[in-house]
């Protein structure tokens, strides 16, 4: 039996979660907050869904606003409105943000977190364009505003995926990095027979250089702004390329065997209790495992 302290309801916006995440910033007991938290913190319920979407548009329109803002073509005579556009979405996310702390019990644990942080740098920038003068010595304060594009990072907290492919890559890494050092030592060792074969006379003026063409060849870039001149050399890069391809491949089937084999590992779906906020619940079950109180119904995306 989970207890109260074992809690994985997700402050990360998530359902599905570490069961530690809700320990770390604990969820309230009832009341308001209770309720917020639920609406804000619970993508399983027909509230938390819905903020969630709702949130998630906004975090896409205020970038398109963000990206839009940078040309000037379209700003020339809609200065005005872009400006009040952007204090609005800073209204909205500065509202969530201060929600967000009033419905945890630990609101400066939440506030030093990944998300935390990043909810914060969603409204900051804004205000500090804002109250600092824009004086010659400090002109670059303009770069603040850039850091509103930082906000898409929100998305992060609304998607189960997102974490989910972060697993995988993690538990990948040590196949990925002993593939990445077999190309390296590839690349090393052709690129070296390239600035042999070809010379400087041809543009592989050193080892670092024909490793750098190494690279771009390998990965089926081709920037062209070195080419061999030799059949010998053109067969050499002809064979690297065609391993390109199937070097791309490679980390792809590592990381999607590694998802399929979570995937099929993990359950479907977790159900929170809206009383207690205990997750874990199987889609048919009825009642709270820990509480005893009766669940909602299950709905399917």
């Amino acid at each position: 039996m989970m207890t109260p302290a074992s809690n994985p309801a997700s402050p990360s916006g998530a359902s599905n979660t570490r069961p530690e995440v809700a320990a770390r910033f604990g969820g309230p007991t009832g009341g308001w907050r209770s309720r917020v938290y639920v609406i804000i913190f619970e993508a399983d319920t027909r509230a938390g869904r819905l903020f969630d979407l709702l949130l998630i548009a906004a975090v896409l329109a205020s970038v398109a606003v963000v990206i839009l803002d940078s040309v000037q073509s379209m700003t020339a005579g809609y200065d005005t409105l872009f400006d009040v556009i952007e204090w609005g979405f800073t209204l909205l996310f500065t509202v969530e943000y201060v929600l967000r702390l009033a419905c945890v019990r630990h609101p400066l644990r939440y506030a030093t977190s990944f998300f935390g942080i990043v909810d914060l740098l969603a409204v900051l920038p804004t205000y500090l364009a804002f109250f600092v003068p824009e004086v010659h010595a400090l002109l670059d304060v303009r770069l603040l505003r850039l850091l509103r594009i930082f906000r898409i990072l929100k998305l992060g907290a609304y998607l189960f995926e997102f974490g989910f492919l972060g697993e995988a890559l993690m538990a990948s890494r040590r196949k990925i990095i002993v593939f990445i050092g077999f190309v390296l030592i590839t690349v090393t060792i052709l690129g070296t027979l390239m600035y042999v074969v070809e010379g400087p006379e041809n543009g592989f003026t050193s080892i670092p250089v024909a490793i750098y063409w190494g690279i771009t060849t390998m990965t089926t870039v081709g920037f062209g702004d070195i080419t061999p001149k030799t059949n010998v050399g053109r067969f050499i890069a002809s064979c690297m390329m065609l391993m390109g391809w199937g070097i791309l491949a490679v980390p792809t089937g590592i990381v999607t065997a590694e998802i399929t084999a979570r995937r099929m590992a993990r359950p479907l779906t977790t159900r929170t209790c809206p009383d207690c906020l205990t997750e874990g619940h199987d889609a048919d079950a009825r009642f709270c495992k820990h509480c005893g109180k009766p669940l909602p119904a299950y709905q399917r995306d």
